[in-house]
């Protein structure tokens, strides 16, 4: 008789396995399993190298942001000797460099430490992996933001992820998810606009492609939702400074959008540098724990902004040492430092362990989430890069999704007769600071912190002017630099009519102005007017007779009152990344038949501007000229609104019909309008739905977006499209978030279309 040994079965080989690894190595042991084995086999300063983040200068060759070398010894003895656990930046670098310095980092955290627990590496990855050399770049999140299409959001999440993961870049601090709600904010840029629900869904439709991307197994990466809270509406506009708002503003306008993310599964989130009510975010227990844990049930980990401990002592002024800002930071919520340049909130947290003031039980709770982020990733599993797949790292297919968004984002602002598109021109005189600039069409946060020089920007990228001249390759694309224009203030009156006769031989012209990249604080400014030297050169050519195109590129939207008029064509290109140049001259040639909307309400006025969503009482002011009353007044400070944009091609609204024009609290709405295309050209078009409450016993906002929709139409074409309308749609929050439904009369606007309904008992 023959015996066959049975097999033995998942149980019994799972229970062999446990016998010989360590419970937290194992990986088909449920995660929270794994975390508390772990944390029960670390020390208190095990424990605490877990909370500490140190930037790349640290274990460096160089001590400089942009040496990407590790040297060994400095790593070895901050992960063997301090137990750190994170690491941050560096700048763009070949695929190769990165992977062997992430390669090596994470050996000797892995395999030469006491426990082997990962780091994790987090870095600035803001429109792709900005900090990867040959990497897809994509537009900036205003220009995004522009297209209202979310799709655009998603792929540049998702081609992050693609092009970062295998070389150890598990942490991505982004995206923003601050309101552009103060035009003088250098950051304004890296926010989805000033609209809360559109920052929401465009800003959780990055964090769904960056954490949930399937062909970037076996690694995963986190988004960073930043900066929790309030940190884009500062009362002087300048980076960092303080802000003031209710906790009802803080319900309405600012949460929102973090609590989409929060409900998208984001794993971590950023603090607010600034104050806000007087208290400084990162030492906020209401702001962090109350409202971000408790209230929006947040439970990933919190990190700082870079030396936010350290700003409570010699920024803030609130802690009277290192030691009490630790405490005040730890005791508010903070499970993470982003210290990042020395060892103090190392020796700090111990000292207050040890002397009772922090119990460890708080200590363990931030490094559980720390580690159940490390574990969810897969760090534990899969420590090490991989350096098989760079083939994925800026190939066409990314960067025509780049070059896609790019396209969708330009906004046409103007366009007197038609002038745009250009056609069959012979001869294109291009001008301006940014006609031939490849780093002023990605800004900051590319390359490097500042922006890259000109030279690191890749060779094949197109500048304004070389994308003109290959979109129009019949044509003369003459470029003309700064010493070619002759200064309006200086020059003799035989220069500057020599330089208009010259003008006047072309078919026209386009000055690409703006500005220069800048991040945080460098951005701050004091004048919101586009700068003198643009204003003069764009004055002088306004005396040609040739039509004059202007094309803004720039992070934020200066002033133009004074050349509006003098401009037959503006185009707004805002930040459109590596592609953006092509993107431009697709519009200006009539490749591409613009569709961008503005995401912001674009100032007519220095000292005086407003979000679209603002209260009625907001303009209310005293007018002369009726009769010295006061009155309120249908006008708005807006050169541009919200929501506009041109088009080659024509849209009308007609037929907006409701299916009711009542309901309760638990009834619903069904709103329909029919969008054609009236035009010749086939075009896209962005349908926004908006809200108005009548009367509200907190002050409501003109109108609010609810919905919008993204949709193509050929000439002739006509949609039909349906937004429902639900009572949670119209309520608002109280100052404790609790939601408000009035009863009374609403309108819901799409376009020029407008109807009323009643919430009734």
């Amino acid at each position: 008789m023959t015996y066959f040994k049975s097999k033995p079965d998942n149980d019994t080989l799972r229970n062999k396995k446990h016998k010989t690894e360590l419970p937290y190595k194992i990986a088909d042991l449920p995660t929270s399993d794994r975390i508390d084995d772990l944390l029960s086999r670390m020390s208190l300063t095990e424990k605490i190298g877990q909370m500490t983040q140190l930037d790349i200068t640290m274990i460096n060759t160089t001590g400089e942001q942009k040496d990407v070398i590790l040297d060994p010894d400095k790593a070895r003895d901050l992960i063997l000797n301090h137990h750190i656990g994170s690491f941050l930046n560096g700048e763009a670098v070949p695929p190769g460099t990165w992977y062997k310095y992430m390669h090596e980092l994470a050996r000797i955290a892995v395999e030469e430490t006491r426990l082997g627990i990962p780091v994790i590496y987090g870095i600035d990855h803001i429109h792709g992996a900005s900090y990867l050399e040959g990497a897809t770049i994509f537009p900036q999140n205003l220009n995004l933001a522009a297209t209202f299409n979310p799709e655009h959001a998603r792929n540049t999440g998702r081609i992050t992820a693609l092009e970062s993961a295998d070389l150890g870049h598990h942490w991505i601090f982004a995206p923003i998810f601050d309101l552009g709600v103060n035009p003088l904010w250098p950051r304004m840029w890296e926010t989805y606009g000033e609209d809360p629900f559109m920052a929401g869904v465009m800003g959780a439709a990055y964090v769904i492609g960056l954490q949930n991307n399937e062909d970037t197994i076996p690694f995963r990466q986190a988004a960073t939702g930043k900066h929790f809270l309030g940190y884009s509406d500062p009362r002087s506009g300048w980076d960092r400074t303080p802000v003031h708002l209710s906790m009802q503003q803080i319900h309405e306008f600012h949460r929102p959008s973090f609590q989409k993310a929060v409900d998208a599964g984001l794993k971590t989130i950023m603090t607010n540098s600034g104050e806000v009510n007087g208290v400084p975010v990162p030492a906020s227990y209401d702001l962090l724990t109350e409202l971000l844990r408790e209230k929006m049930g947040f439970e990933g980990v919190i990190i700082t902004d870079w030396d936010d401990i350290g700003k409570l002592v010699d920024f803030h002024y609130t802690a009277e040492n290192f030691k009490e800002a630790t405490y005040a930071a730890v005791m508010a919520g903070i499970d993470m430092s982003m210290t990042p340049l020395h060892l103090e909130f190392n020796t700090s947290l111990l000292e207050l362990v040890k002397e009772g003031r922090i119990p460890e039980e708080r200590i363990d709770d931030s490094v559980r989430r720390i580690l159940k982020l490390k574990f969810d990733l897969g760090l534990f599993d899969h420590p090490l890069p991989r350096d098989d797949r760079f083939d994925r790292i800026g190939r066409d297919e990314n960067r025509q999704k780049a070059l896609n968004a790019a396209q969708e984002s330009i906004i046409l602002l103007k366009n007197e007769h038609n002038v745009l598109p250009l056609t069959g021109p012979a001869k294109i005189g291009v001008l301006g600071p940014s006609a031939n600039s490849k780093r002023n069409l990605s800004g900051g946060w590319t390359i490097a912190w500042q922006g890259g020089t000109e030279s690191q920007n890749p060779e094949d990228m197109h500048t304004i002017h070389s994308a003109l001249a290959d979109a129009f390759p019949d044509a003369a694309v003459l470029l003309f630099g700064p010493d070619d224009i002759p200064d309006p203030e200086t020059a003799s009156a035989s220069a500057r009519k020599s330089f208009i006769e010259k003008m006047d031989d072309l078919d026209a012209l386009v000055y690409a102005g703006g500005e220069e990249p800048y991040c945080e604080f460098a951005g701050n400014i004091t004048d919101l007017n586009l700068p003198r030297e643009q204003i003069n050169e764009f004055k002088l050519l306004s005396q040609s007779a040739t039509p004059l195109v202007l094309v803004l590129v720039q992070g934020r939207p200066r002033l133009i009152n004074n050349i509006l008029h003098d401009a037959e064509a503006i185009l707004y290109a805002g930040l459109p990344g590596f592609e953006g140049a092509r993107a431009i001259a697709d519009i200006i040639s009539g490749k591409i038949n613009p569709s961008g909307k503005m995401p912001i309400s674009y100032p007519m006025e220095p000292n005086h501007f407003l979000p679209y969503n603002h209260k009625k009482s907001n303009l209310y002011f005293f007018d002369p000229a009726r009769a010295n009353q006061i009155v309120q007044d249908s006008r708005t400070t807006s050169l541009f609104p919200f929501g506009y944009g041109l088009s080659y091609t024509t849209f009308e609204y007609t037929d907006l019909i409701l299916s009711a024009d009542t309901m309760d609290e638990r009834g619903r709405i069904v709103a329909t309008v029919k969008v054609s295309n009236t035009g010749q050209a086939e075009g896209l078009e962005t349908v926004l739905w908006f809200t108005s409450t009548h009367v509200g016993r907190i002050t409501r906002p003109v109108k609010e977006l609810k919905h919008f929709e993204k949709i193509p139409l050929k000439p002739g074409e006509s949609a039909t499209l349906e937004f429902v309308i639900t009572p949670d749609q119209v309520s608002y929050p109280d100052k404790n978030g609790d939601l408000i439904l009035e009863k009374g009369t609403y309108s819901i606007l799409v376009a020029d279309q407008k109807k009323e309904f009643r919430i009734t008992d």
